[in-house]
């Protein structure tokens, strides 16, 4: 892609209600291009999703500036999704206009010392004000943005679902390329690590928060024999070195183990009736296995089988739009699909399905979904027109 950004969906050429925005990084002034793109008028909320090659403080930094009184959060990613699809190398805004949204952020920091009890309170307290501000506005939602190499998110997703309570949340951790070195989220023009931001969004647009992942449970199942919680470390399985019996169960040498091995053959665990994917990060040097999502002993994984990606994710989306198409969908979507659609040579065919269906959004190091946090799946929210339009 090139420097000269083209008009995105949801720009000021457009009458759709959530605008966006894309620009490559190489293009000279960034934020002021993105915000000639968003156009004018106030806006409650612009969310950035920036490439790890930016400089992420300094950009996020200029955009609170550009922006003024606007709530600015974003994050650093794993790849982004524009009105191309799948892209790389860019920032992708979106941004929600004041006439029909309404915003409270709550920026997290020290996620290492969560003070659970304090969080959920102050999401009570910014869900009540939210509430009394926008009364008119009858639909709401709340999204997560968070250090997706903090370890911090599952147990962070739940007090924020105890504090949101029918309020439904979704988010995804921020991203390093392929790295897995340093990610960083910012909130209101400050950027930093070992932190996070809940943003609560009253709209007069209905909204549907959602999460897909296209794996069917198999009957191959496997225990945790030993393992690291606060690391996320598996050290055995079944009682052997997780590495070595992983690959014994999938037919593979445990050299040979990678992360489109894991991408193809996902573990799931059972919770409320239905699977999550408990994804492998990576082989240790001590042939352990590194988890996204929390790991315990005891737990039971279930290995699990894909389903063809491109043809499940355009079922689910039209299944969204059965009786309105949406006006966008703002989406978090794990790494592992993006490499598991490039391993496939998918990638053509899943970025034409989003930008069928005017996704924007970013790749993720993992994914929330109400008081969870999950791994190699979409969370996301369908924002349809207001009512009455």
């Amino acid at each position: 892609m090139d420097g000269n950004s083209q008009p995105s969906i949801g720009g000021v050429e457009s009458r759709a209600v959530v605008r966006t925005a894309h620009v490559s990084l190489d293009a000279p002034n960034p934020i002021s291009h993105i915000a000639s793109e968003l156009g004018t008028g106030d806006l409650a909320l612009v969310v950035l999703f920036v490439s790890p090659k930016a400089d992420f403080p300094a950009l996020m930094q200029a955009a609170q500036i550009r922006f003024g009184g606007t709530q600015v959060v974003g994050c650093t990613t794993a790849g982004e999704i524009s009105d191309y699809g799948y892209s790389d190398d860019g920032i992708v805004a979106v941004a929600l206009p004041a006439d029909s949204f309404t915003v409270e952020t709550l920026c997290l920091e020290h996620l290492d010392n969560l003070q659970s009890q304090d969080v959920i309170g102050d999401v009570i307290r910014a869900r009540a004000a939210l509430g009394q501000a926008a009364p008119e506005m009858e639909h709401e939602f709340a999204f997560l943005l968070v250090d997706g190499l903090s370890l911090k998110e599952d147990e962070l997703a739940s007090a924020l679902a105890s504090g949101l309570g029918p309020v439904p949340l979704f988010g995804g951790s921020a991203g390093d390329g392929t790295r897995f070195e340093a990610t960083m989220v910012a909130c209101n023009g400050e950027a930093g690590q070992n932190a996070a931001v809940l943003t609560l969004v009253r709209s007069r647009c209905r909204v549907k928060v959602f999460t897909l992942n296209h794996f069917t449970p198999t009957d191959q199942r496997m225990v945790v024999t030993s393992a690291d919680p606060s690391r996320r470390i598996v050290h055995t399985i079944n009682a052997e070195p997780a590495a070595r019996e992983l690959g014994r169960i999938l037919g593979k040498d445990p050299e040979q183990i990678d992360t489109f091995t894991f991408a193809s053959n996902p573990v799931v665990v059972r919770f409320g009736g239905d699977h999550h994917v408990r994804a492998i990060k990576r082989v240790t040097d001590d042939g352990d296995l590194e988890f996204f999502s929390a790991i315990d002993e005891g737990l039971v994984l279930t290995l699990a089988e894909p389903e063809d990606m491109a043809q499940h994710l355009s079922a689910k989306l039209q299944a969204l739009a059965t009786e309105e198409k949406p006006d966008t969908i703002l989406a978090c979507d794990c790494i592992l699909r993006r490499i598991e659609a490039e391993q496939k040579q998918m990638t053509r065919a899943i970025s034409e399905v989003l930008s069928h269906y005017h996704v924007a959004g970013f790749s993720t190091y993992g994914e929330q979904i109400g008081a969870m946090h999950v791994n190699q799946t979409m969370t996301g929210v369908a924002i349809y027109p207001p009512d009455g339009a």
